[in-house]
């Protein structure tokens, strides 16, 4: 296993991060169902063979992923370095049980902690941003879990560029503990954040986690123009509407991707995540699996890597068209 610094801390996390979205027996938006027995085995493949670094959220499954993590990791919970967030809605009948106040971040640590069986909280992250809640509200009340010992370290998630800049500067300003890393969508099917987040979070060294890195399951290599909409998948039950890309290129680079795979004599998924495991703004990468099957897979992309001429070749045939001002700066970045 390779393990590199979570953004600008001396944290060591493995390259492969297990997020535990799909740890629910009861069925949770696109995680499906997935039985304690399986999860335990996941859990215990994945530290055997070197992840250190777990990934959840209070509002999946509304705390039963929590709960199931912390019961699968045992005795070995404080080996590990946990990961969960907070701001989504827990009580769609409270007004109070949601968001970035002070008031539901003091209560939702507490209420994390005690499903998660732990004293402390290693990465404690804002699942996304606040329009209700001062930032300053937000980062005051972080600040204080820092300095209590509730939280080691804070995070963002799914923030933009101006959003992540206005957040550490006014961390830097009142002296409080900083972001360290970005949740992001990112895979070679969504590069968006290159152009403003990525920049953000190198300028403040602030370490990216790409979620959903094979993006919803497209990048496995299941899906071709003849089987478009496999069922009983994540991608095909909820997360085709929240990630967005063009089809035609999708399928393309998946045909690219299998002729690179097989000279590799490896799987689709593995070159995708080798890709990403190329960025050096990458800390770690949050895969989500739902059998042991698939987490095997996934970290055979840990012990070697792509050639250069194949990391180039995947950024030519999946770039994203610029936006402006980016083509803008380009023209006059020499002058």
């Amino acid at each position: 296993m390779e393990y590199r610094n979570l953004g600008n801390t001396g944290l060591k996390v493995s390259v492969i991060c297990l997020g535990a979205m799909t740890f629910t027996e009861k069925g949770w938006r696109s995680a499906g169902s997935m039985p304690f027995s399986e999860i335990q085995k996941v859990v215990d493949y994945a530290i055997d063979n070197g992840v250190n670094f777990f990934d959840t959220a209070d509002i999946y499954a509304y705390g039963e992923s929590e709960e199931l993590l912390g019961k699968a990791l045992g005795n070995r919970k404080n080996d590990v370095i946990i990961a969960t967030k907070v701001r989504g809605v827990m009580d769609e009948n409270d007004p109070n049980k949601r968001g970035l106040s002070r008031h539901h971040i003091f209560k939702s640590v507490d209420e994390s902690l005690k499903r998660l069986k732990r004293d402390y909280i290693d990465l404690y992250q804002v699942h996304w941003w606040d329009n209700h809640t001062p930032i300053e509200e937000t980062v005051e009340a972080l600040n204080d879990l820092v300095r209590i010992g509730k939280v080691r370290y804070i995070g963002i998630s799914d923030f933009a560029g101006w959003q992540i800049t206005k957040s550490v500067l006014l961390q830097q300003m009142k002296g409080y503990s900083k972001f360290v890393s970005a949740q992001m969508y990112y895979s070679i099917l969504g590069r968006d954040i290159e152009f403003e987040v990525v920049p953000a979070c190198e300028d403040l060294k602030i370490g990216i986690l790409p979620w959903s890195p094979l993006a919803g399951g497209f990048l496995t290599g299941k899906y071709s123009k003849d089987n478009p909409h496999l069922q009983d998948s994540r991608y095909a039950r909820m997360e085709r509407p929240f990630l967005r890309f063009d089809f035609e290129k999708a399928y393309f680079i998946v045909d690219e991707l299998r002729k690179i795979a097989e000279k590799y004599d490896a799987t689709v998924s593995q070159v995708a995540l080798n890709w990403l495991k190329a960025k050096p703004f990458v800390s770690s990468i949050i895969i989500g699996v739902r059998n042991l099957k698939q987490l095997k897979d996934n970290l055979g992309a840990v012990n070697w890597n792509l050639k250069q001429e194949d990391i180039d070749y995947i950024d030519e045939i999946s770039a994203p068209e610029r936006p402006y001002p980016q083509w803008f700066l380009d023209m006059f970045a020499d002058l």
